[in-house]
């Protein structure tokens, strides 16, 4: 059984925001990066696939794999980029953050990318 059925991330490309939610409450907003214009994050519905602790370099302290290959929500080692369009199309956290949001998802999470 699922321990946490209800749990989502929506990723809002134009505020530079992912929200956690359970069911229709909100858990934890944070800032983060998106694509630059010229690789721009991916609009859809994903999932989380994979999740790696310490993958290191540019990929921080964390990793969430999506399932859109080559794609994922990670940590950073440019914090100054968070709040900015400056990745290839992943998605950048603080690395405290992406701590925070990967202790509390699992493989199979719903994540939706939107405008």
């Amino acid at each position: 059984m699922n321990p946490l059925p209800q749990r989502r991330i929506i990723i809002r490309r134009s505020s530079r925001q992912i929200e956690l939610y359970d069911g229709n409450q909100l858990l934890a907003c944070y800032p983060c990066a998106v694509g630059k214009s010229s690789t721009p994050t991916p609009l859809g519905n994903y999932a989380v696939a994979t999740k790696v602790m310490n993958p290191g370099g540019a990929f921080g302290t964390r990793w969430l794999g999506l399932s859109l290959p080559d794609y994922g929500i990670h940590g950073t080692n440019k914090p100054a980029s968070i709040g900015t369009q400056a990745s290839l199309g992943c998605i950048r956290m603080h690395n405290h953050h992406v701590e925070a949001l990967y202790d509390q998802v699992g493989a199979g999470t719903p994540v939706i990318i939107t405008e």
